[in-house]
C-alpha cells in the first residue's frame, strides 16, 4: 500500500469564489472513484478552518502499490480531471509515503 496525499490552494477573488473552485476539484477528483485500478481509496476535503496559512483542498488517496499510482499520473481518467480542474490550482504540495 502507498498512500498519496496532495493539498491545493486555489483560485478565487472571494471567499465564495475559493469556495467554489475548491469544490469543482473535489468534485473532479471524487469523479474518479472506481475508475482507476489499484485505487483502493479516495478522499478529497475541504478546509473549515479559514486559518491563512489553511491550503483549500486536500487529496488523500491509498493505491495498491507504488505500480498502480505510477500508473495512475498517465491514466486517461486522471489527465481528464487534471485538465477540467486547469489552472484553478494557484500552489500545490504533495507526499507519497509506505
Amino acid at each position: 500500500m502507498i498512500k498519496h496525499i496532495v493539498m491545493w490552494d486555489v483560485r478565487g477573488e472571494s471567499p465564495e469564489q475559493k469556495k467554489e473552485t475548491a469544490q469543482l476539484v473535489k468534485s473532479a477528483f471524487e469523479s474518479l472513484i472506481g475508475k482507476i485500478p489499484g485505487l483502493a481509496k479516495l478522499e478529497v476535503g475541504m478546509d473549515v478552518s479559514g486559518v491563512d496559512y489553511a491550503c483549500d483542498v486536500v487529496l488523500y488517496t491509498e493505491f495498491e502499490d507504488p505500480a498502480s499510482l505510477e500508473a495512475y499520473a498517465s491514466h486517461p481518467e486522471h489527465l481528464r480531471v487534471k485538465q477540467v480542474i486547469g489552472d484553478s490550482r494557484i500552489a500545490r504540495h504533495q507526499v507519497d509515503y509506505i
